[in-house]
């Protein structure tokens, strides 16, 4: 074994080429991860912590990628120019990472079981069968119930949460000497957080493997990492100690990132508000097949027994764990879902509308979903994605018409209207969902379905989201229904609350009364977590 740290990088650049000129994504980064220590690399969108992780392992879009100046020794011998035989022997095998989307990384067309089961055979050279044992003790080791029938499951039919841990499994697969995890928390809820980061924390302890954490989430950071590093426009402004960086910022940017979160207080609602949208006893259940002929042998119940009621102006805030239904009931309340039990949108009994009835209605309802990238369309300009709506709500306003309103709406969510004929690969992650913000403001809507819109979001773009909403929701009395495992963003924004846990509702009341004095031992787990993920303590896990 070399002496000297497990890795080393020294004055590293990534340049990209392109018709445009050449873009310095990283400049002169220089760190180093010992053994069993765990090195959090921190910023906003497009600092070049993702891009720096990548170059470790030579999986950046060569010759599009280059690398001016720079060296990454692992254990001594250089990765920059390695050859690619060499190359797939260290990637997975000695050096395996987490990414950021498991949904993108994970092929749809073949089972999970199959996946991790490939990474195990392609670097132990052992038998299929056992590789297969190795996967289930792999899904065992990350707490993935029923593990012989999961491991046959495709990715789509896992949670979030449950496609993270699967994407850990195969990352752990051959016990690598260096962990790199991308953002592996972003879209998860509180809890499900707190187990992950748990599960890295006694795996590397057992493993005694290196760890480089890239997060934007820096109660995270707090909790996990030994060492930070801070970028900006793709340098390293400031590295320390974890307890340096948050008791002692020296650099102004590392200053303003522990700064920023979402603060502030949901708006007064008028006691006399109509109501927009309410459900009685909604239920959503799947049946679950089995056998030649299909016979239904059982229901997953996704949704069981919500009431819930979201007046002009309010926002009513959903949070559970992956899981627990929160998507479910919002598609149920669109009718983009079947369910059962009625449902009254202004006034109006909508559970047994169809598709055709329900046309007219589209306009008033919205959605802004989780992913701003993955819901807008890359081959249409910004403009286009906002007017789709507008062509099919509003046929007869002209061209130039619709083009204002555009401008206007793209205006009123912080956007330049001169922007409306840029496409989506041209904005950051704040501004991709200040579009899909917009897509659904052009219509007028009473009622809009936020489906975790900030936690794909640096704590700074997020501040800025939520002060948009509620901005909004002031000037046009927009009623919300607010998706989101970040409890510091429903506090900051919600009226009332609702847990869900399994489908069924473990507590709902006034937002303050559920984070100041939860009733429910379910809730208090979920605010314990949220508590001390924050403050860096260690993690009591629900039951």
């Amino acid at each position: 074994m070399a002496a000297g740290p497990l890795l080393r990088i020294r004055g590293l650049d990534v340049d990209f080429t392109s018709g445009a000129g050449v873009t310095h994504a990283v400049k002169g980064a220089s760190f180093d991860i010992e053994r069993g220590k765990t090195i959090a690399l921190v910023g906003e969108s497009g600092s070049g912590k993702s891009v720096t992780a990548l170059s470790i392992l030579q999986l950046l879009p060569y010759p599009v990628a280059s690398h001016p100046n720079g060296s990454i020794l692992f254990e001594g011998e250089e990765m920059l120019g390695a050859p690619a035989r060499r190359l797939r022997e260290v990637r997975g095998n000695r050096i395996s990472m987490i990414f950021q989307e498991p949904i993108t990384s994970l092929n749809p067309l073949h089972s999970i079981g199959r996946q991790v089961a490939e990474a195990i055979m392609l670097h132990r050279k052992i038998p299929k069968a056992e590789a297969w044992r190795r996967a289930e003790e792999l899904f065992e080791l990350v707490a993935l119930g029923e593990t012989a029938k999961r491991l046959k499951a495709f990715p789509h039919e896992f949670s979030g949460g449950q496609r993270q841990r699967v994407m850990i499994a195969m990352a752990l697969a051959c016990e690598p000497d260096l962990l790199i995890a991308d953002e592996p928390t972003t879209a998860l809820d509180v809890t499900v957080q707190a187990e992950i980061l748990k599960l890295l924390d006694d795996l590397q302890t057992r493993l005694g493997m290196a760890m480089l954490m890239i997060t934007h989430d820096l109660n995270i950071v707090r909790h996990m990492a030994d060492e930070v590093c801070v970028m900006n426009g793709g340098e390293i402004v400031e590295a320390g100690t974890t307890t340096e960086i948050f008791d002692a910022p020296q650099h102004s940017y590392t200053q303003h990132l522990l700064a920023a979160e979402p603060k502030g207080d949901p708006l007064e609602v008028a006691e006399a508000s109509e109501e927009v949208i309410t459900c009685d006893d909604l239920k959503v259940h799947f049946p679950i097949k089995a056998g030649v002929l299909r016979s239904t042998v059982g229901h997953v119940k996704a949704v069981d027994g919500v009431t819930i009621s979201v007046r002009e102006g309010q926002t009513v805030g959903v949070v559970g764990e992956s899981g627990s239904g929160k998507t479910t009931l919002a598609m149920a309340l669109l009718r983009l879902e079947h369910s059962k039990g009625p449902i009254n949108f202004e006034g109006t009994a909508i559970q047994d509308l169809n598709i055709k009835q329900m046309r007219p209605l589209r306009q008033r309802m919205q959605i802004v979903f989780q992913d701003p990238y993955g819901s807008l369309s890359p081959r249409l300009s910004i403009g286009q994605i906002v007017e789709e709506g507008l062509k099919v709500h509003t046929p007869d306003m002209g061209r130039d018409e619709r083009r204002a309103l555009i401008g206007q709406t793209l205006e009123e969510v912080g956007l330049d209207p001169a922007s409306q004929d840029r496409y989506p690969h041209e904005f950051s992650g704040g501004q991709r969902q200040r579009v899909s913000i917009a897509r659904a403001l052009v219509l007028k809507p009473r009622l809009i379905v936020l489906d975790e819109p900030t936690s794909a979001l640096d704590m700074s773009v997020q501040a800025q989201i939520i002060d948009l909403l509620r901005d909004l929701q002031r000037r046009h009395g927009l009623a919300y229904l607010f998706i989101s495992h970040d409890l510091k963003v429903i506090r900051a924004i919600s009226h009332e609350v609702v847990v869900l846990r399994a489908g069924k509702v473990m507590e709902q009341g006034a937002a303050k009364q559920i984070f100041d004095a939860p009733r429910n031992d379910y809730t208090k787990a979920l605010m314990a977590a949220a508590f001390e993920l924050r403050s860096g303590g260690t993690i009591e896990l629900p039951t």
